[in-house]
């Protein structure tokens, strides 16, 4: 059976050069007689795998030097409560921008935590609000937002300015997608399973000054980002195979020519696609156009019916799990780095030519 054209939110789509260089190295890594997923975290040469991979991360992201990468376990879903442990002292403030569904469900675990103010709630998630609409307080320990909203297809098209307040952002579902400045934040988290690789990997990077911050008393050890960057993410056997699979990935971003060039390629699906679904007589698109995002697309017919009938008929043309988040509903296409270009050609070809009746 050939490769099918998946639009999952995540897990997602990884790169087929990457797939084949895992599968070839799968059984033999570097001569070393076993595979990556086989190796002591505690080894030389695994220990020596993971420290390349950090480097490359740095180069290809730009990280300053007075930044600690992670890589942690948990996924995004963790660091929803590790975030507000960390950085609230006790007794504390934060700011959160609710713009969906993975923002709303972050503020509801930092309630627990301290006194948490709503900057901004975009309601039906369809817009970002601009800078002047966000309500900051100049007292909190950080601003949180979730940059890219996978459930309903939004971006924030501009990085708050919040003043001496550190910017903490939730990138799972956009980091690699094109270049961003990191001296702008406080702490970036991702989930690996959408532009970066298997899930299970957890990458944080925070600023070497947050890291001054008094944690929760009671915090686990694990939770800590001052405990972890100290132990270099080797408090306990790390997610090895999935920092092995991000190396290749970031392999690949480089060899197409960095992150500036998958920003272009990205831009490029994207507008096929939001051009498609804007001319189509059947389908539209709820996010506002300067909020769209260019990761994952939302569209939908206003009819379940005829929803159901466009997901079961692009599974059978190999373009599959188009079904939107019970959220939203209606379809949503998940067109991440590793999406080839001819895949949103045939959506596009398909969107174009599909029969309501």
């Amino acid at each position: 059976m050939s490769r099918v054209y998946n639009f999952s939110a995540g897990p997602a789509i990884l790169p087929q050069a990457v797939l084949e260089r895992a599968a070839k190295e799968m059984l033999d890594w570097n001569n070393t007689g076993m595979s990556v997923m086989e190796m002591s975290h505690r080894s030389k040469t695994y220990i020596a795998i993971c420290q390349g991979v950090e480097q490359k991360l740095r180069e290809v992201m730009g990280v300053p030097e007075d930044y600690k990468v992670l890589f942690l376990q948990g996924g995004a879903t963790l660091q929803f409560s590790a975030v507000p442990m960390n950085l609230i002292a006790p007794g504390g403030k934060a700011d959160y921008a609710v713009t969906g569904n993975f923002s709303k469900a972050a503020l509801k675990a930092a309630l627990r935590y301290g006194e948490i103010s709503t900057a901004v709630d975009t309601g039906d998630y369809s817009v970002i609000e601009p800078q002047n609409q966000l309500k900051l307080d100049p007292e909190a320990s950080y601003f949180h937002y979730c940059h890219n909203n996978t459930v309903y297809g939004t971006v924030w098209p501009y990085i708050p300015q919040t003043g001496a307040v550190p910017v903490v952002s939730d990138m799972s579902s956009c980091i690699l997608s094109e270049p961003i400045d990191v001296s702008k934040f406080g702490l970036i988290y991702a989930g690996a399973q959408k532009n970066m690789g298997p899930a299970g990997l957890t990458v944080v990077i925070i600023k070497d000054d947050l890291l001054e911050r008094q944690p929760l008393a009671a915090m686990p050890a694990l939770l800590s980002y001052r405990e972890q960057a100290k132990a270099e993410s080797m408090m306990n056997t790390p997610p090895a195979y999935g920092i092995y699979i991000l190396g290749l990935v970031l392999d690949w971003i480089e060899g197409l020519g960095g992150l500036k060039a998958m920003r272009q390629l990205n831009k490029k699906k994207a507008a096929l696609l939001y051009k498609a679904i804007d001319e189509s007589e059947t389908f539209s698109c709820p996010a506002e156009a300067g909020s769209r995002s260019m990761m994952n697309i939302v569209f939908k017919s206003g009819s379940e019916e005829t929803d159901s009938k466009f997901i079961k008929e692009a599974a059978v043309k190999g373009l599959v799990t188009l079904k939107g988040h019970r959220a939203a509903g209606g379809m949503r296409a998940s067109i991440y780095n590793a999406m080839p270009i001819e895949g949103v050609e045939k959506l596009v070809e398909f969107i174009r030519t599909f029969n309501t009746k």
